[in-house]
């Protein structure tokens, strides 16, 4: 899977979609340690960005990501796209957030 092929956009310029695969996605469940909420919490005293919490954030998503990627790459092996691709995130307990990524897989190549 190319990562440059992973677009937000229905389409990709330049490209024609040769074949569509359907839905593929990346979960991972996170929590934050009470460690990490004590150290947010005097981050928070002070205002401004919670460094500990952007650096779980941003884990996630990326795990999230690497996971769909995977799971592409298991599900559908011709693809080497993914359109329209999006994140949600939900709590599924009290400090424990769901963090999903999904997409379109497709096959595409260049236009000539």
């Amino acid at each position: 899977m190319n990562k440059n092929l992973i677009t937000t956009t229905c389409g990709l310029e330049g490209y024609n979609i040769i074949e569509y695969y359907g839905l593929v996605r990346g979960i991972t469940v996170r929590s934050r340690s009470v460690i990490g909420n004590l150290g947010a919490g005097f981050q928070s005293i002070f205002g401004g960005n919670i460094s500990i919490y952007t650096k779980l954030c941003e884990k996630a998503r990326q795990e999230a990501f690497d996971n769909m990627i995977q799971h592409a790459a298991d599900e559908t092996p011709d693809a080497n796209a993914i359109l329209a691709m999006r994140y949600d995130a939900n709590e599924v307990a009290r400090g424990i957030t769901e963090v999903i990524c999904y997409g379109t897989a497709v096959r595409v190549s260049s236009r000539t």
